[in-house]
């Protein structure tokens, strides 16, 4: 994807005449120096073959060094064969190294929005006084001022979590019986999965977001007697849903203030985190023998966020987590103990837990976020202050698309707002550092001059982006390699692979492929005969991708229909997940996801429409910040709800002399006119079929968050909930009303 230059030819031409000179004049010491040729191999090898040399596969990783076939690996160091064996490991390489950061909060500050409703604002500082109304004070009344830094080394680390897993123990959690955590990301999540692993506690993850009646089927479903939250999700969550919950007994809360909880049923005991570690630390019952877990047994028992239904608990072995770590590091180029990562995606999704294991196998440092104060630009982040990225410089982050997105979109929009003059010399360092980089060179002074403001967006400091959850597009794929001058990693898995199948090497700068598999997992493809996919197919084999390897989970909690349907063991005893999505592979053993079972609906007139697909394509216009398709099998054409962008949306609104509040603009049939009319315009230039094109839209002021129940937690669209949300806008778009 090129950008389009607009300036005056002759100016133009110079500037291209000038970048001409400069790439003779450094061709030569910089091929030499900067191993282009060895990164434009590495990028070309085969990097998967089929096991069988069938094009259905099995498909396995390649060595780097011969291009023999990688065995399946399922272990990273030797002897640690188990989760609580990571935490020792680490702290017995590392023990005075940073291993958990919290930035701490000084003060907090209310602001009150023009339409009533009420943001916490979060200012980072150093707590310097402040003037009102000519009077000193310590600091800003109700303002929220954020620190720096402050850190747990390993050792630490290590220690608190024995202690906390001691301590429960003492409040009469069992080995081997389940116990639940449901809270943000924080150090203080880490510390008790920790403390659970050492002593194996089976741990029930659930998200934050989930319903009542989600969070409570996930209790009772796993018979839960200890709970660990925070107060914030205490009170507004699980406070409501207590009595449906009668087998509970402790909830630990790792918030240090209140130290008393009145209000709560008879039975039900609340602890603070910090009271159950001091427990826990007293001689006596430091003294308990603890049974330690071997690798068959469950570390978690991983509640999916869930597109659809009721969420299922995904049973996780120990040996299952170690292998899909394993798969991962391998992945990461030069991981060592040097590195930062930023955490703040749900720990109890299984991208982010495996991602700050694979930091706690090698010595990194892990400093704490949250998608409100991630960047300077975040949402709770005051104008003018730092945000985490800034004030952390981490090196490694995970993300899922929606982030990639916005940030790819602000920066977008912030190059239109440009002079003709500079945003040309944008475009065309954008266009020459493409080129290059598709080469292997790499191009230093683009990085310096041009891409400094844009990298420095996450701290200016980022080598190695890994994204996962969902199909990352290829402009955000494209504009992250170049303009955040660091390689991005598409991966591909699923909870019950332990978030590993597959990624692509941080040399390959192709777009729209999810990479070959890791060397913990192998991939065959199935035929699928409705949706026409095959493994025969030419050029590439199609196909429904079915995964095996140690990394492949244990199956659904007390669910055996779903496991019958979903898992199986093949001759050799090794498991297999059919995931429902279709991918190709590719000569050079890459993969790419083409399709979903789910997400393939048959029109009237027998098209089939892959409403991802759909999205996918339409997602890319600068106009769409969401967009969700639908289709009826008993109706000739798709329709979509749309999330529009708001900034690009009032700017026509004023073009076509519209007035009125956000919401009256998107329910504005005139808007709604104009803005399917540039969708479709959008759809034709990615070359969709007319019938793939949406010829109805409902625009949403309403965005779609976690916090809305429309989306995952990985904000992937739960179609369910988005159907029933717009039953009436279908009927009225269907003609149905």
């Amino acid at each position: 994807m090129k950008l389009k230059e607009d300036m005056n030819p002759l100016l133009l031409q110079v500037f291209r005449s000038v970048v001409w000179v400069y790439s003779v004049i450094t061709f030569l010491p910089w091929y030499l120096l900067s191993g282009a040729g060895a990164n434009l191999d590495r990028a070309r090898r085969v990097k998967a073959r089929s096991v069988s040399g069938r094009p259905a596969g099995p498909y396995r990783a390649t060595n780097h060094e011969d291009g023999s076939q990688q065995k399946l690996v399922s272990s990273l160091h030797p002897g640690v064969d188990t989760l609580d064996k990571v935490m020792e490991h680490g702290a017995a390489r590392f023990p005075e190294r940073n291993c958990l950061g919290t930035r701490e909060v000084l003060s907090e500050e209310d602001e009150l929005q023009p339409n009533g409703k009420v943001f916490k604002k979060f200012l980072s500082g150093d707590g310097r006084t402040f003037k009102k109304d000519n009077h000193l004070c310590s600091t800003p009344p109700i303002r929220v001022i954020l620190g720096e830094y402050q850190w747990m080394s390993y050792e630490e680390t290590y220690q608190a979590a024995v202690c906390f897993g001691s301590g429960l123990a003492a409040l009469g959690q069992r080995p081997q019986c389940n116990i639940a955590i449901f809270c943000e990301t924080r150090a203080e999540w880490m510390i008790a999965a920790q403390a659970c692993f050492i002593y194996n506690f089976p741990l029930v993850t659930l998200y934050s977001t989930l319903g009542g009646a989600a969070i409570a089927h996930g209790l009772n479903e796993t018979e839960i007697t200890h709970i660990i939250t925070s107060k914030d999700l205490l009170h507004s969550r699980l406070k409501d849903i207590l009595l449906e919950v009668p087998r509970l007994q402790h909830i630990i809360v790792v918030d240090s203030k209140p130290t008393s909880w009145p209000g709560f049923p008879r039975g039900i005991m609340v602890h603070n985190m910090d009271a159950v570690q001091e427990l826990g630390s007293r001689p006596d019952n430091m003294a308990v023998a603890r049974r330690r877990p071997v690798p068959s047994d469950i570390a978690v028992i991983m509640y999916t966020s869930g597109s659809t239904g009721i969420p299922k608990g995904v049973m996780i072995s120990h040996s299952n987590i170690i292998a899909g770590v394993t798969g991962m590091a391998e992945r990461i180029p030069d991981l060592e103990y040097t590195d930062t990562y930023i955490g703040y995606l749900p720990l109890a999704h299984v991208l982010e837990l495996s991602a700050e294991m694979v930091c706690i196998s090698h010595g990194c440092c892990i400093g704490y976020s949250s998608p409100q104060t991630l960047a300077d630009q975040s949402t709770k982040i005051k104008k003018g202050s730092k945000g985490d990225t800034s004030v952390l410089k981490p090196t490694l982050m995970a993300a899922v698309p929606e982030i990639m997105d916005r940030i790819y979109k602000n920066v977008m929009t912030k190059v239109e707002e440009m002079s003709s003059v500079q945003r040309t010399l944008f475009v065309l360092a954008y266009n020459y550092k493409m080129e290059q980089i598709t080469k292997g060179y790499k191009t230093p002074l683009c990085d310096s001059l041009v891409f400094r403001k844009v990298r420095s967006l996450l701290g200016g400091h980022m080598r190695v982006l890994l994204s996962g959850g969902a199909p990352l597009s290829a402009a955000t794929q494209r504009f992250m390699n170049i303009c955040l001058c660091c390689p991005v990693g598409q991966g591909y898995g699923l909870t019950e692979t332990c978030g590993a199948g597959t990624i692509s090497e941080m040399w390959d700068y192709s777009t729209g492929r999810v990479g070959a598999p890791l060397i913990c997992s192998e991939i065959t493809l199935k035929d699928w005969e409705e949706g026409g996919y095959y493994s025969t197919d030419k050029p590439h084999p199609r196909g429904e991708i079915v995964i095996g390897g140690p990394n492949v989970t244990m199956g659904y909690y007390k669910n055996e229909v779903k496991n019958r349907e979903d898992f199986f063991v093949d001759s050799n005893g090794q498991r297999w997940f059919c995931t429902g999505d279709i991918g190709e592979f590719h000569p050079d053993g890459c993969l790419k996801i083409i399709d979903r079972k789910k997400d393939l609906v048959k029109l009237q007139a027998g098209e089939y429409v892959s409403l991802g697909k759909v999205e996918a394509m339409l997602k890319n216009c600068p106009f769409v910040d969401n967009i969700c398709a639908y289709a009826n099998s008993d109706q000739s054409y798709v329709i979509g709800f749309v999330v529009p962008n708001q900034k690009q949306l009032m700017a026509l609104a004023e073009q076509r002399g519209l007035r009125g509040s956000w919401e009256e603009i998107c329910n504005n049939p005139d808007m709604e006119r104009d803005v399917l009319h540039i969708i479709t315009e959008a759809a034709l230039s990615a070359k969709l079929e007319r019938f793939e094109i949406p010829r109805k839209i409902r625009l949403s002021a309403e965005p779609w968050t976690p916090e809305t129940g429309l989306v995952t937690d990985a904000f992937k669209l739960k179609r369910k909930e988005l159907k029933s949300h717009y039953q009436e806008d279908i009927e009225r778009m269907y003609g149905g009303k």
